[in-house]
């Protein structure tokens, strides 16, 4: 949400039941499938990523996260660093069109120190998929963002990569599933074989087995062979051998037996609901799985749906636009230097050239330049519907978390700011440079990439960096030199928790400190203390008890 002081936002927002219906956008919504891939890190997500696009028509070569000398670069992971380090830094934004239908998909970063992106940018998702490594199951960064999924009650598709490798046995990966994230696990499809024996899939709804034969560096689609499951012991056309030797078919019938008496049966409202998972099984670096796991996405995906906002529940098909700004991101084409602002559209359509409300400002703004956009690149954009992702130029009005729309002000459900852990007083001694270092500062704090506190009792008024996870600073220190050519130094600081302070201003001054605590003023005039431990937090906590210590803002 907005962390801004909100006393000049237009009130009195219409009830839901007052917006008028727009049937071509009711039509129009239906075609649209918005999703997130979640996933601990290296567990495939950015190779899935790669293969949905190869599948869709989108690239004509896969590339791959492995850094070889003749190997295309990853499409979705488009800033230098990404593709120096081999992991995904920041959320990006993938629009396709394929059988119909418009799929924006969004791809997360998996590393935990970039976290609070991936926590705003499934705010964006009507969906997740959530990619397991057959052979590690449920792992710590999987754990956190399923729980964020799950308190959206956001529906969630499993999908389970690497069955080409040495790893758990499926059964016991689903029952993983169930025990420790507590959602009910439905296999939709089923392997055959593990390992190196796995050559393909069975589909479970159509009652069909599917072999696949592999391809070079698995950077073209698989060709595949498809029987019914009686007769996966003969040869298909053209071929001398059985499609399935007779020990993986006996194996598979045996398996398929025990799911068809024992398993979870899949049910699509409770899927939608966020209470049972169904699961695909895959290898993203093979291609294995991936055509009937992205045929099976498209029916299960839900489209959009109403979005929460102040006033209740608003319709996708209301007449007016309306949309929320959950990304900010400088700097993505260097040819533009310019800050694209990431909107869901959540309801109405919207036309370039429009005038919209600001309702945090109450101003009203004219949006003369509108893209579509595929990972850093873009192409400008006329109009777009519930559930598309378009990126706007900010105009330096707008935040993470502001509305947008049309007609009477309405405002969504905003996103939490979460605290920080880990601190650092960045400084520039280039007196040259310190104009673009305080733009670029200032440009990283709009994204959300970092948060700047500052002590007014310093001796130096160098800016305190915050940062959710150590890599952050990194980063910051990358993106200052490379795009803003600002060389910094950075001195790591000892405090670990972060607590915004809520009360009467008089409370806040009189508060007694630790001795290894410090009191600071974040970018939007907050106080927020600075704590070296668990112990100098809760002494605090018992020093002062007419304030309150917030972890979430």
């Amino acid at each position: 949400m907005s962390t801004d002081d909100k006393s000049t936002a237009v009130t009195a927002p219409p009830s839901p039941a007052s917006y008028v219906v727009d049937p071509v956008v009711r039509e129009e919504a239906r075609k649209r499938r918005t999703f997130a891939i979640i996933s601990h890190p290296d567990a495939g997500k950015t190779t899935l990523t790669e293969k949905l696009l190869l599948y869709a028509g989108c690239l004509n070569v896969a590339g791959s996260v492995r850094a070889r000398k003749n190997q295309r670069a990853v499409t979705s992971d488009w800033m230098a660093m990404e593709r120096e380090r081999g992991i995904s830094i920041t959320s990006t934004v993938l629009n396709i069109n394929f059988r119909g239908f418009q799929i924006n998909l969004l791809d997360t970063p998996g590393h935990q120190d970039f976290s609070e992106d991936t926590y705003r940018t499934l705010t964006a998702a009507d969906c997740a998929v959530m990619v397991i490594d057959a052979a590690k199951g449920i792992e710590a960064q999987t754990m956190k963002l399923f729980k964020v999924c799950a308190l959206r009650k956001l529906p969630i598709i499993t999908f389970i990569n690497k069955m080409d490798r040495p790893g758990r046995e499926p059964l016991e990966l689903l029952s993983e599933l169930e025990h420790v994230l507590g959602i009910g696990a439905s296999p939709l499809n089923w392997p055959i074989g593990t390992g190196h024996e796995f050559c393909g899939v069975y589909d479970r709804t159509e009652k069909k087995v599917m072999v696949f034969r592999s391809v070079a560096h698995g950077s073209q689609m698989v060709p595949t062979d498809i029987a019914s499951l009686e007769d996966a012991d003969k040869p298909v056309e053209g071929a001398t051998e059985p499609l399935l030797n007779p020990e993986l078919l006996a194996r598979l019938r045996g398996e398929i037996e025990l799911l068809d008496g024992a398993g979870e049966p899949f049910d699509l409202e409770r899927f939608h609901r966020g209470e049972v998972s169904p699961v695909f099984f895959g290898s993203a670096l093979t291609n294995f799985g991936i055509e009937p796991f992205l045929s099976a996405f498209l029916k299960l995906c839900p489209s959009p749906t109403p979005r929460i906002a102040e006033a209740g529940p608003v319709p996708v098909d209301r007449g007016e636009f309306g949309g929320f700004i959950f990304k900010i991101q400088a700097n993505m084409d260097p040819r533009h230097r310019d800050r694209i602002c990431f909107v869901r559209v959540c309801s109405g359509r919207f036309a370039r050239d429009m005038t919209v409300l600001h309702p945090r400002s109450g101003d009203e703004i004219r949006i003369s330049r509108s893209h579509r956009l595929f990972a850093q690149n873009r192409e400008s954009v006329d109009e777009s519907y519930p559930g598309d992702i378009i990126g706007l130029v900010n105009p330096g009005n707008f935040h993470l978390g502001d509305t947008i729309c049309e007609g009477k002000p309405i405002t969504y459900q905003g996103m939490p700011q979460f605290s920080p852990e880990h601190f650092a007083i960045l400084s520039c001694h280039e007196t040259l440079r310190r104009k673009q270092f305080d733009k670029g500062l200032a440009q990283l704090v709009e994204e959300g990439a970092i948060q700047i506190l500052n002590d007014p009792n310093a001796l130096r008024r160098e800016p305190i960096l915050a940062a959710v996870g150590q890599l952050q600073f990194d980063v910051v220190q990358y993106r200052l030199e490379s795009e803003y050519g600002a060389k910094t130094n950075i001195q790591r600081l000892p405090y670990r928790i972060a607590r915004w302070v809520e009360g009467s201003d008089a409370d806040i001054e009189a508060m007694e400190l630790p001795t290894n605590a410090v009191k600071t003023i974040d970018h939007f005039g907050h106080v927020v203390v600075l704590f070296g431990a668990e112990w100098d937090m809760e002494y605090c906590k018992k020093q002062n008890t007419k304030v309150q210590l917030k972890a979430v803002r």
